[in-house]
């Protein structure tokens, strides 16, 4: 091997800490030689037995890399060293590397834990922090634990801070290579581009600046394909005669791959590349990047339910490492087409997949794996709890988990399927007929944003181009449809073939169980999906007076999304497929709008509501359960004698005694204890308005407890007459309201225990004329008073001079013979 990479100073330090602990994280910048050193020096020392598997987050850098060290060794790919990647793989029985892509890694997890033949895995550019590199860790970490504490593990990354990952590992030990490069000037734009300069314009521009002002290759960081290609129109026309213009993205054939990172034999070279060359690749003979700023990252697309690539500036880290790229083998420059001052805007780190994409297919392997939610797994960033919840419910609508959130057998054909659980429900159930829907639904759209949401129109495009070219006055992305074409080819290779022959509708509600639409009554296009989510279509869309669709798009908005892509179903197509799944529900609920509780049948499939009938005999208790909503809508409602019972228990409460609380807030809290039981034939506003709740409040105490209310805070005065008069306890103290008369003969004010009650003295009238806590003091002072007052008001009415001596009346003085 060569001696000459900086690597090498670090592989002594590197093979002792795997042999001592077992594990390591080791940091080394791009360049310095990583990824194909360590497995050699982990081979060459005998540090492991059987294979050592290294993990490589895109498929040309695996190829790559295993095609260097192969040469490295002076042997063919596929002896020693080989690869495993998606549709191409090159091992024999003498493979002791196998540089494979991270979704394999998981696979072989997933169906041998102990990794039974593998001695040692390497992560390596780890700090692209994609959800399978995450997910893989995760589960090595926890086979390595459980199964294998002999297997050797080995974190290698450009740019992410080792610490969190190596506490991770259970303090694993870092090993540090500080690489070797030389210095790199950077150029940026003097002031930011105008808004209407397309990208590929403002990159051409750039190149043809550093072709002219420097000297070396020159490799040019581009979002993705179409842009690169867009780039490369822009620069043919007028490009020097020695320069060789070379693409370099993930989709595009190995051998034009191949040539893009072999070292030119004349002339400059120009790679227009994307995010693909940042780490994992050497570019030999580069000396100048030309920096777009945009980078393409997978983020969970709410319109199309899975995730999407997204363009985005890319970070000061991505930022650093592709101005590396041109300070590798000598001097370089970096031209960014940002200002510096931009700069400052940039984020220090791209997220970690995990974080922003869309996590079903991760529920799916962690529900594989016998851990749902993921618990105890060593995450370097935990799944966000709600919206892997989420995800476990998309996995329950397509059969790949059990109610108790379990793996069944038609979820573990799913996860051996290389593609969104959507898809592969999709394929396994449809058969070959379903491709042309999943290469579609992984593209942009084929037709001009113009065109109407019909998924039948694409469909039409995709299987026909030159007829639908003929027939519609609709413009097409001929490009777009290809890839599309050719992506369905490939996936015919992977589904088996089924017995049944599902409609276009059909197997977009297969993709799409959450997305089934029923119109809303009413002019405006508004659906109610059967996840229970809302949408909306233009009013002039031709499916805006569809009743029932599957929507296989939106913009995502989380309240009302607007439909981009949908096709319509009938209700037959629907039954024939989820008649499983289409149920009768019987409920009732309190419906503000009309003021009272409704009981309905409902036949539905999730949200969507197929048919509606009353449920003319629904039990007492469902409507009744129902009518507590009404009450907690329209309040409690006491009347005068309720209010007052209310009042006799919180008085005897506030001084210790043990009975229940009769507050507001206790009392709506508790209604399914003490009110339900009560509601029996109240449906309506109102029948709630005429319901007295004091016998229901009464019934909450038992014959002790009110035994205890009455004898201490009764509920009636009685007058000398034998008159019962209501006491209020809502007061500072209790009161009542009699007829001044109806109180004569009284020598001792009335007590409530050991408090004076609080009486209002009245007139014949009823008006108030005393109110008093003190009877005998009342009848030796004010009443003089009061008696003149009374006798010029009320003459016919007695008045005697001693009231303690007179029998208590409410009549008038009987007439004169």
């Amino acid at each position: 091997m060569s001696d000459t990479l900086p690597i090498h100073d670090a592989i002594p330090d590197l093979l002792d800490a795997v042999r001592r602990e077992g594990r390591a994280v080791l940091m080394a910048p791009p360049g310095a030689g990583k990824t194909t050193v360590v497995p050699l020096a982990l081979l060459e020392a005998g540090v492991f037995e059987g294979k050592l598997v290294m993990l490589e987050p895109r498929r040309l850098a695996a190829r790559a890399a295993a095609e260097r060290m192969s040469q490295t060794l002076g042997e063919q790919v596929g002896r020693t060293v080989g690869y495993r990647i998606r549709g191409d793989v090159k091992i024999s029985a003498a493979t002791r590397i196998e540089v494979v892509t991270e979704g394999i890694l998981t696979r072989m997890l997933q169906s041998d834990p102990s990794l039974t033949g593998i001695g040692a895995v390497i992560f390596d550019e780890f700090h692209e922090r994609s959800l399978n590199a995450d997910l893989g860790l995760a589960l090595t970490w926890e086979a390595m634990q459980a199964l294998r504490d002999d297997l050797k593990l080995i974190v290698m990354s450009a740019t992410l801070d080792a610490e969190p990952v190596a506490h991770l590992l259970d303090n694993a030990p870092i090993v540090r290579s500080d690489g070797r490069a030389f210095p790199v000037e950077t150029r940026h734009l003097p002031r930011p581009l105008p808004k209407s300069t397309r990208l590929p314009d403002a990159t051409a521009a750039s190149v043809r600046q550093a072709l002219a002002k420097t000297e070396g290759g020159v490799l040019v960081f581009l979002p993705g394909e179409g842009e690169i290609r867009r780039t490369e129109a822009a620069l043919r026309p007028d490009l020097p005669k020695d320069c060789h213009l070379h693409t370099l993205f993930g989709a595009m054939d190995f051998t034009a791959q191949r040539a893009a990172i072999t070292p030119a034999t004349s002339g400059r070279k120009i790679v227009l590349a994307t995010s693909i060359a940042e780490t994992s690749l050497t570019i030999q003979d580069i000396r100048v990047v030309v920096d777009a700023g945009q980078s393409r990252r997978a983020r969970f697309d709410p319109g199309s339910g899975m995730s999407r690539l997204i363009t985005e500036r890319v970070s000061k880290a991505e930022a650093e490492q592709r101005r590396g790229r041109a300070g590798r083998v000598a001097p370089g420059v970096c031209y960014r087409l940002w200002t510096k001052g931009e700069e400052g805007a940039l984020p220090p780190f791209p997220p970690a997949e995990i974080e922003t994409a869309d996590l079903a297919p991760l529920a799916l392997e962690l529900a594989a794996w016998g851990s749902p939610d993921g618990t105890g797994l060593a995450f370097l960033t935990p799944p966000n709890a709600g919206v892997l919840t989420e995800a476990q419910s998309l996995l329950h609508a397509l059969g790949a988990l059990d109610a108790e959130g379990r793996i069944t057998p038609h979820g573990r054909t799913l996860a051996r399927l290389p593609m969104h659980p959507r898809l592969g429900h999709m394929l396994a159930k449809a058969g070959p007929n379903a491709t042309e829907h999943a290469a579609l639904w992984g593209e942009r759209d084929p037709l001009h944003r113009s065109a109407p949401t019909d998924l039948s129109l694409r469909l039409e495009a995709i299987r026909d181009p030159k007829g639908f070219a003929a027939r519609r006055a609709i413009l097409a992305n001929r490009g777009v449809i290809e890839r599309i074409r050719s992506e369905a080819r490939r996936l015919r290779g992977l589904v088996k073939p089924v017995q049944c022959h599902l409609s276009d509708p059909q197997m977009a509600a297969l993709a799409y169980p959450d997305r089934i639409g029923l119109r809303r009554p009413g002019d405006a296009p508004r659906f109610v999906l059967s996840g229970g989510k809302g949408a909306v279509m233009d009013e002039t869309d031709p499916l805006a007076g569809t009743r029932l669709i599957v929507v296989t798009d939106t913009d995502g908005n989380p309240r009302e999304a607007r439909i981009r892509q949908a096709i319509q179903i009938s209700e037959g197509e629907l039954r024939e497929l989820f008649d499983n799944d289409i149920t009768w529900i019987e409920h009732c609920a309190w419906s503000k709008r009309d003021g009272r509780v409704v009981a309905r049948r409902q036949e539905k499939l999730g949200a969507v509501v197929l048919d509606d009938r009353m449920w003319k005999d629904a039990p007492d208790e469902a409507v009744a359960r129902a009518m507590l909503d009404g009450v907690r809508e329209l309040g409690l409602r006491p009347s005068d004698a309720a209010r007052r019972f209310i009042a006799r228990v919180e008085l005897l409460r506030s001084g210790g005694a043990d009975l229940p609380d009769m507050t507001d807030a206790a009392l709506m809290a508790g209604m399914e204890d003490w009110l339900l039981p009560h509601l029996t034939g109240v449906k309506t506003a109102a029948d709630w308005k005429r319901f007295d709740l004091l016998d229901a409040l009464r019934a909450r105490l038992n014959w002790a407890q009110m035994s205890l209310l009455d004898s201490n805070a009764p509920a009636h005065f009685t007058t000398p007459m034998g008159r019962k008069s209501p006491i209020d306890y809502a007061g500072e103290a209790p009161e009542i309201s009699v007829r001044l008369q109806e109180m004569f003969g009284t020598t001792r004010h009335p007590m409530i225990g050991t408090t004076p009650l609080r009486i209002t003295l009245l007139s014949p009238a009823g008006r108030p004329v005393q109110t008093t806590t003190d009877i005998p003091s009342f009848w030796a002072s004010s009443y003089q008073d009061v008696r003149k007052d009374m006798r010029g008001r009320y003459p016919k009415h007695p008045w005697p001079e001693n009231p303690t001596q007179a029998d208590p009346t409410l009549r008038a003085k009987p007439r004169k013979g």
